[in-house]
């Protein structure tokens, strides 16, 4: 199991396995918040704490930040994508993500990896 929190603590999540790429994204919302993604099967993280969530235009996934310290920490997805979460691995411990390969994605035009 790995952990990790938002800045105040309020939120933590865990995930059954440690990252093995992360993921960065150029979509509106993603080059914001400026996180690294991993992705993870729903029944694979368990998120305690008060998030706030937020529901993009074509509500295809829902977007959760610590309601306390704005963090993002995670994101699942909605109707049939369900399945899928993706955790903002920049909330591990460093160590954990240490040398991971970082992907780059153009979720802004061509909804394909750019590496």
């Amino acid at each position: 199991m790995i952990e990790g929190s938002c800045h105040c603590g309020a939120v933590r999540i865990a995930v059954t396995a440690p990252p093995t790429e992360l993921t960065e994204c150029n979509c509106s919302l993603c080059r914001r918040l400026g996180g690294y993604l991993a992705y993870y099967q729903t029944d694979q993280v368990t998120v305690s704490g008060p998030t706030v969530i937020y529901i993009q235009g074509d509500r295809t996934l829902e977007t959760h930040f610590c309601g306390t310290c704005g963090c993002h920490s995670h994101w699942r997805g909605l109707g049939e994508h369900a399945e899928r979460s993706a955790i903002n691995a920049r909330l591990l411990d460093p160590a954990a993500i240490e040398g991971l390969r970082i992907r780059h994605f153009d979720g802004a035009d061509t909804f394909t990896y750019l590496d």
